[in-house]
């Protein structure tokens, strides 16, 4: 018997090449009269910015810029950007970047109507008023964070990164344009596209899966997996960036509304304590944490194969999910993203983090999500494992 059970996406989506030229239209048809555009220095500097203000303008809708989202998302940028939000008399919030600019915003749109400090909503559904009104336009083909309830935001303070759930963190629109990914590097093609894979997977394998989110996962696993090395390889290939942009943000409608896993419990920390790249730190822990779980749920690792490319037919059914391995493995090699060895993470300093590190990671629920269940032990294990590889 299917348990009732809530599937939630933005109220809008437009997607597709040339998406981002309505954004003025968007706006406009809805009321709005002054945009706070959150971005990085990096879209200001290529002109992106310069062109959202100029489709917004078009539209009679001024617009101010806050581009101080120069690093993940701290507590200091949502304190910044909804100090302008509020002196400059906005009301929308248009997004403009990565996952760091999508999520400072979405934070800064909820503490534009709820009281106190952004660190008091750490965790799950303590969010009780709807924010402003929140555009979403991702720049890159990754985090998916246009479409989910989440942010992330770490406090500088304690280097703990805070995950934030809430339906209120739900974009109002999402704007998915995949010619605004042509200027992102190969570094950050790579890593943000097997962040995407990593959340199309574990939506697909967490026991919180559904049925309408199992169509997401194995459509964002084959987009991905079929079109990441060409994106990373020619980045001007317009056919390649339109699937990931796709894969990324059905990854994204499916982890919002199945949750993540155990590689995602164990990446926060990494980040936190060694300031790596989210995608990254996803890439050094998928093997391992995948070749630990295969045991949990064989059948649907065979699935996530079979999707990838693998020929698994007449596979015994474990044979058939390790191909799962051997297909991330090898994807992972093609498009050369780094180990945390090669990046310069400490041996012996992670070895002593690890514990530490592994609390944060099961404190996250994230590993309860897992086909199975890791013990502390385990998980600092696993982090030998990833490093180590």
């Amino acid at each position: 018997m299917m348990i009732p059970r809530e599937f939630l996406t933005p109220a809008h989506i437009v997607v597709g090449s040339g998406a981002a030229k309505q954004i003025g239209e968007q706006c406009h048809k809805r009321g709005w009269k002054k945009a706070l555009i959150v971005t990085d220095q990096i879209m200001l500097n290529i002109g992106l910015v310069g062109k959202v203000e100029q489709q917004l303008g078009q539209s009679e809708i001024s617009s101010v810029v806050y581009a101080g989202v120069n690093t993940e998302p701290v507590v200091e940028y949502v304190q910044e950007g909804l100090q302008i939000f509020k002196e400059q008399g906005c009301d929308v919030i248009v997004s403009v970047g990565g996952g760091s600019p999508i999520d400072t915003a979405k934070a800064i749109a909820v503490m534009a109507t709820n009281s106190g400090s952004i660190e008091q909503y750490k965790g799950i559904g303590k969010i009780t008023t709807p924010g402003a009104p929140l555009v979403a336009m991702p720049t890159t083909a990754g985090t998916g964070s246009e479409a989910t309830i989440y942010t992330v935001i770490t406090d500088a303070k304690t280097d703990v990164k805070m995950l934030i759930g809430s339906p209120y963190l739900m974009p109002d629109i999402a704007i998915v344009d995949p010619l605004l990914t042509l200027s992102s590097p190969p570094s950050v093609t790579a890593a943000t596209g097997v962040d995407a894979l990593v959340h199309a997977i574990e939506a697909y394998v967490s026991v919180k899966r559904q049925p309408m989110t199992d169509i997401f996962c194995l459509s964002a696993i084959e987009l991905i997996a079929q079109n990441i090395r060409q994106a990373w390889s020619n980045g001007n290939n317009i056919e390649a960036r339109e699937k990931m942009m796709l894969g990324a943000l059905q990854a994204g409608i499916a982890f919002s509304n199945s949750s993540v896993a155990l590689v995602h419990g164990m990446s926060r920390p990494i980040g936190a304590y060694f300031h790596i790249a989210h995608g990254v730190s996803n890439a050094a822990l998928l093997v391992p944490v995948t070749e630990f779980s295969l045991i949990g749920d064989p059948v649907r690792y065979a699935h996530i194969a079979r999707v990838m490319g693998e020929p698994i037919e007449n596979l015994p059914v474990m044979e058939a999910a390790d191909r799962s391995v051997t297909a991330i493995r090898r994807l992972i090699n093609d498009i050369k993203i780094p180990s945390l060895k090669q990046l310069g993470v400490d041996g012996d300093r992670l070895t002593e983090l690890a514990p530490t590190m592994a609390e944060a990671a099961i404190d996250s629920g994230s590993p309860a999500n897992n086909p199975r269940k890791p013990t502390k032990q385990e998980i600092v294990e696993l982090y030998q494992l990833a490093y180590e590889q």
